[in-house]
């Protein structure tokens, strides 16, 4: 296969930008750099494009690679036909492979090779034939009572289930199938025990095109069979199924055809049907784990890439009621500064001691920030933070945060040996805090999959969304760039070409010679050799350095350039750090980007991004996103009315809707219908994790806890 040509159709890219990728990619390099580095040799494509070409490369391979295997198992049987070459040739799917070797695929006893064993294979290619012979005479020379063919019906039975095997290996008829039913049929749900009791009883009588049926829906029917309260079947009838059977089997009208016919029944529903079903019933669940592992990986990107809260000292408080409520301050730099427990949930003289001591914390430290985990007590805590915050007269707010994964991060040997001094409730505190602060520096510590973001994480396949938002977290590491001088091993190792050994020996080198002065000293680091170096450089910044170019996502292999390009609009390397380049692009177009491009051997995207780098040294890029919502005071469910606008933030974007934090300790629910005044197919078209939006209040269920918004 000419996969630069495949991956070019695909993906509407040109050829030549396809074979380049393939070859940055075969040569090693990382999906952040090409995205970054190498934007001249395709096109100026995104990591995330970069990365679903990667993966269809993969599966392009992995293809061709099962398509000769089959070859050659079939060619060792003696059995490859022309015929056969070209329909695999002309396979484009894993299964279509498959069912083309399924006639030679080895198998245990069935029907059909036990009559084969009897010595049936000639009576059935003679029904196949469909001449003229009565079947039942040509069975009679098939009786024979040692090999278990006791009578004329036995021979023709046998015969029969030789013909039904055949039919069912047909992969042409498969194919067929296949097609018809993914049109065609209904996915058919009903109670496996009607009077029980579940959150599935909507899917207890329950139908719907096996086309048109949405993912989450899926995922969710999928649940309920495996918990036992569902029965799930593909309904199509039966008739349009056979009818394509007898046009590609029945070539006759005779009495050998009418027992072919009746093998094919017979083929139908007890062969083919149940094996397509299943693999009906595994595409839809497949396809379904796809759309949820691409949601939940869009959702984790825009979780990670949150605009961090610089500046300020934080207090963490990670609540609980019977073990207390955890408190950890951090100066605007992560470091510890204080740490207590409280009980604000316990009697009122506890309460009273529990906010002296926060009172104490915040004018102590100058805190200007409160940071509460979003788990047990969060409500009571959020409560009681409020009414602290009402008490003094310092300038004090809080922002609720996901703890999500805050708990096993805290028992990890990572936060053990980041913080050996403290208690590991302590260390939950002490991350809730630094989430505000830098919501991808502290997250990135903490495996993806228990970051909750997205629906039905726990059943997808857990490998291959480990792969995709391990993927998500590298670029976004990758895009806002890291402090060489200051990064946790987490987040090094998380940089392009940087391996976990390598970040240990980063922070190794730093803790024994002193803080990096240049990025070129990188090279003296254990284990980091040159292709290292030239994956990950571009992505470490150095404020220290004297070369003001070290603190910019400018790569070493373009400081010539950056050095002539500052030279050609008169400007010298100082004026970087001293941020005097805000005429630069001007400069740069007045001269015109292609011919500054050319004067200082670069291509106009590399040209651009040097520009915006030069320009806004040791930018970062979460900085231009809206700021989260800091709050002073607390809203009860109770306090919500029908009508009533409030701002919020968006928690959590799922098929069907938005979940947003309105100040209430339950998130309300934006339906798909209450997004947008014009249709929309899915909300992450409009809507984005940490989105801060107006709502308007519909409806209250106070007893559930469900709280009905619309944007409309």
């Amino acid at each position: 296969m000419n996969y630069a040509e495949q991956l070019s159709k695909e993906f509407s890219i040109k050829e030549e930008y396809a074979q380049n990728i393939i070859t940055l990619l075969d040569e090693g390099n990382t999906i952040p750099f090409i995205a970054r580095y190498r934007k001249e040799l395709h096109g100026t494509l995104d990591d995330q494009t970069i990365r679903e070409i990667s993966e269809r490369l993969e599966y392009l391979r992995s293809l061709d690679k099962r398509r000769e295997e089959v070859s050659g198992l079939i060619d060792g049987l003696g059995l490859l036909t022309d015929e056969i070459t070209a329909a695999l040739a002309n396979a484009v799917m894993l299964s279509e492979i498959e069912d083309i070797y399924r006639p030679f695929k080895p198998k245990r006893k069935t029907r059909a090779s036990v009559a084969k064993e009897k010595g049936l294979q000639g009576l059935a290619d003679l029904l196949v034939a469909q001449g003229q012979e009565e079947p039942q005479q040509a069975a009679e020379q098939y009786v024979d009572a040692e090999k278990g063919v006791e009578t004329v019906e036995d021979a023709l039975q046998g015969a029969m289930d030789i013909i039904a095997e055949q039919v069912s290996d047909n992969a042409e008829i498969r194919k067929r199938l296949k097609n018809i039913i993914r049109l065609n049929a209904l996915l058919r749900t009903r109670a496996a025990d009607p009077e029980a009791k579940s959150v599935y009883d909507k899917y207890y009588d329950h139908s719907e095109p096996v086309k048109a049926i949405p993912g989450h829906r899926v995922l969710a029917i999928d649940r309920g069979e495996r918990e036992g309260f569902l029965k799930v079947g593909i309904d199509i009838e039966a008739a349009k199924c056979l009818n394509i059977i007898y046009r590609l089997t029945v070539s006759a009208d005779n009495a050998c055809s009418d027992l072919v016919k009746k093998a094919c029944d017979d083929a139908y529903s007890r062969l083919i049907f149940p094996s397509v079903e299943r693999e009906i019933r595994s595409e839809l669940t497949e396809a379904a784990d796809e759309q949820s592992i691409k949601l939940f990986a869009l959702n984790l990107r825009q979780l990670l890439m949150q605009p961090p809260v610089k500046g300020y000292t934080v207090i963490g408080l990670d609540p609980g009621y019977r073990t207390g409520c955890k408190l950890a301050v951090v100066d605007p730099t992560g470091r510890v500064l204080d740490t207590a427990v409280i009980y604000p949930t316990h009697s009122e003289n506890q309460v009273k001691k529990s906010k002296q001591v926060l009172k104490d914390m915040i004018r102590r430290h100058h805190a200007q920030v409160i940071s509460i985990g979003n788990g047990t007590a969060t409500r009571e805590t959020e409560m009681f933070a409020a009414e602290v915050i009402g008490e003094i007269d310092e300038k004090v707010s809080y922002m609720i945060v996901s703890e999500a994964g805050a708990s096993v991060y805290s028992a990890s040997k990572l936060a053990a040996a980041e913080m050996p001094e403290l208690d590991l409730t302590l260390r939950s505190a002490v991350s809730i805090a630094r989430r505000l602060q830098d919501p991808l520096a502290e997250l990135v510590k903490i495996e993806p999959k228990a970051i909750g973001v997205g629906q039905y994480q726990h059943d997808m396949p857990q490998k291959r969304l480990g792969e995709a938002l391990d993927g998500v977290v590298e670029d976004c590491v990758n895009t806002v760039g890291a402090d060489l001088n200051t990064a946790s091993p987490s987040l090094l190792a998380r940089v392009a070409g940087v391996s976990a050994a390598v970040s240990k020996n980063i922070v190794a080198y730093r803790e024994e010679n002193g803080a990096f002065t240049s990025r070129a000293e990188l090279k003296k680091v254990s284990k980091l050799g040159p292709k290292a170096f030239e994956q990950c450089a571009g992505f470490l910044r150095v404020a220290e350095s004297r070369n003001p170019l070290d603190n910019t996502a400018v790569h070493p292999e373009s400081y010539d350039a950056a050095k002539k390009l500052l030279a050609l609009c008169g400007y010298q390397l100082s004026d970087v750090a001293g941020r005097g380049l805000s005429e630069l692009r001007k400069r740069v177009e007045e001269i015109g980007l292609q011919k500054a491009a050319d004067e200082i051997g670069t291509g106009v995207p590399t040209l651009s991004d040097m520009i915006t780098e030069l320009t806004k040294p040791g930018r970062d890029p979460r900085d231009e996103l809206p700021p989260p919502i800091l709050r002073t005071d607390v809203l009860d469910i109770k306090d919500l009315k029908p009508g009533m606008e409030l701002k919020g933030t968006v928690r959590n974007v799922i098929d069907f809707g938005a979940f947003v934090d309105i100040g209430v300790h339950q998130d309300g629910l934006v339906h798909i219908s209450q997004i947008s005044h014009t249709r929309i197919k899915h909300p992450s078209e409009v809507l984005k994790v940490g989105d801060v939006v107006n709502v308007k209040v519909l409806s209250i269920d106070a007893e559930k806890g469900r709280i009905s918004l619309t944007m409309k």
